[in-house]
């Protein structure tokens, strides 16, 4: 079904104000996939937060004119679904992930910080932690040495006979000496 003017103006507005809040964006192509598979990777694509959508490649091409992923409009060449995030890494996961397990969605191409991204570079990204998995890795360096102090001053106060209780001791001991 063809779209009329004013919806393919509605699309690109649509597709340019997403564009507009995304990060990545990723290209695949999904020539031969059937409804179920494209449901399910629609399902898991919202689930992460990716704005997965098929569009005609001369309205993505507007949508993205202008905007740093317009270094991949010349990737975007035949039966395509277009995934944006937020997300740096999200819609490379997303696509790159439902690609393992059906062979039939081919990723091709992406963008992120301006650069052009092949299939390859699409499939690199998708690899990073996501920013949770990251701050918890931080956070764990962070505090290593922090317990590993810890560990080895309580090894010298057990040594040292008791820890906490080994300065009222030695205070008991001189007072006496001291009267």
């Amino acid at each position: 079904m063809s779209l009329n003017r004013n919806e393919k103006a509605t699309v690109v507005t649509d597709v340019a104000a997403q564009v507009a809040r995304s990060q990545t964006l990723a290209l695949a192509e999904y020539r031969g996939m059937t409804v179920e598979h494209l449901n399910a990777l629609r399902k898991t694509a919202r689930e992460k937060g990716v704005y997965l959508h098929v569009l005609k490649n001369t309205l993505a091409r507007r949508a993205v004119q202008g905007t740093p992923f317009e270094v991949a409009a010349e990737a975007m060449v035949g039966p395509l679904i277009y995934g944006f995030s937020e997300d740096a890494v999200a819609a490379a996961k997303v696509v790159s992930d439902f690609a393992k397990t059906n062979d039939k969605l081919i990723v091709k191409a992406g963008a992120y910080a301006g650069k052009a991204l092949d299939a390859k570079g699409v499939q690199s990204l998708a690899s990073i932690p996501s920013k949770e998995v990251l701050l918890s890795q931080l956070l764990g360096l962070m505090q290593s040495p922090v317990a590993r102090i810890a560990r080895v001053l309580a090894l010298v106060a057990e040594k040292r006979g008791g820890g906490a209780e080994a300065p009222e001791a030695a205070a008991a001991e001189a007072a006496p000496a001291a009267a």
